[in-house]
């Protein structure tokens, strides 16, 4: 198991990472708190469970308490940099999932709620999956011990 937890964690000494991983946490944690506890004039697990049953993404309740899961926790786990490679891909898998069923009909720029910025959150998500956290990291600790 150590093995397995050591390759997860395998990372390099960048600092770009870092660079990545705070900013990119910061806005998972903020908006999965606003599906989880109605933060930062979120609409709770209930209001946006019932946002997602509208557009056809069901069990709302459940999908909003997995959508909301993966932005808090995966956003935490980027800031503490702790087994970021699998955390940014549950988060990819995320975005993906909102640019699709959300934001693609409506074009590219964020100005017609199109999928832009969640493309930039896609493409930085995909560069600490392949990069791993860097220096500055609990993987980093982790991986050396």
């Amino acid at each position: 198991m150590k093995t397995l937890v050591k390759k997860v964690a395998a990372t390099n000494t960048s600092l770009s990472q870092l660079a990545l991983r705070i900013p990119v946490g910061i806005i998972f944690v903020a908006h999965g708190a606003q599906k989880l506890f109605g933060s930062f004039g979120g609409y709770g697990l209930e209001g946006t469970g019932q946002w997602m049953a509208s557009i056809g993404l069901e069990p709302g309740y459940l999908m909003a308490l997995l959508a909301g899961s993966a932005e808090f926790f995966g956003g935490l786990a980027l800031i503490l940099g702790l087994l970021v490679r699998p955390a940014a891909a549950v988060l990819a898998f995320t975005m993906v999932i909102a640019i699709v069923t959300v934001h693609i009909g409506n074009g590219l720029f964020m100005s017609n709620d199109g999928y832009e910025f969640g493309l930039a959150l896609l493409a930085a998500l995909v560069a600490l999956a392949i990069s791993g956290a860097g220096r500055g990291s609990l993987d980093a600790m982790l991986s050396k011990e």
